[in-house]
């Protein structure tokens, strides 16, 4: 009789343990669920030049960050991740996108990219792909991408002019990505432009910066409170 009740009690605490441990994994497994079910924090890649690289400014002046204040301002869930070098080209940027991809897994990425091509009388066509792939690698990953197009100088000649500023144009309508046709838009055809550029008459100061970010705002938002 003795005997009977040690192996019992012992087949107890073996059961008792047993429960202890399943309960402890259907809460982990129920914590671990209902953070997979809770929304992403949307993390948004600026993938540009020296116009979205604060050149020749203060940190904090350039229209990133204020883009970042105003996420914070509004209340609205974001990160944002400046992976923008001065000087980039597109196919620079091509060039270093999948290892960003892979480490910030952004769900937006804004791509930024092309005036220093026209800069250095790089092939439109070489623009133009740098560009589409670079889009196409976001999307393929589920992010939303808005390309943000920049215009050169009439100088350059009106066919060349005209065929630069129509590579972002193509890129988003082929891709159905977001587009924001020129980011200097109140800011280089200004009445009084020059007051609103560096010595240098290329990079906009941290009065124009704000012009930046209002040209960026309401289609960067349209993809943010999107489904």
């Amino acid at each position: 009789m003795e005997r009977l009740f040690v192996l019992n009690r012992r087949d107890f605490i073996l059961t008792a343990a047993a429960f202890g441990s399943a309960g402890t994994w259907t809460a982990a497994a129920q914590a671990q669920s209902a953070q997979a079910a809770a929304p992403r924090k949307p993390v948004i890649l600026v993938l540009g030049d020296s116009l979205s690289a604060e050149y020749g400014l203060k940190r904090g002046e350039g229209w990133v960050p204020l883009l970042e204040k105003r996420l914070a301002d509004q209340k609205i869930p974001a990160a944002v991740i400046n992976a923008s070098i001065s000087g980039d080209t597109s196919s620079g940027g091509r060039a270093r996108f999948a290892s960003l991809l892979a480490q910030h897994k952004p769900s937006h990425v804004v791509v930024e990219l092309g005036a220093n091509d026209a800069l250095r009388g790089l092939p439109l066509q070489n623009t133009e792909e740098n560009l589409l792939q670079i889009t196409k690698a976001a999307q393929a990953t589920g992010a939303k991408v808005l390309i943000v197009g920049i215009q050169v100088p009439p100088n350059y000649g009106g066919d060349y002019t005209r065929r630069f500023e129509a590579v972002f144009g193509k890129v988003a309508s082929t891709t159905k990505a977001a587009l924001v046709p020129f980011l200097l838009k109140g800011v280089a055809d200004a009445p009084a432009a020059l007051a609103l550029f560096q010595a240098d008459r290329i990079h906009p100061t941290a009065a124009a910066q704000p012009q930046l970010l209002e040209n960026v705002w309401p289609e960067l938002r349209k993809l943010l409170a999107a489904k």
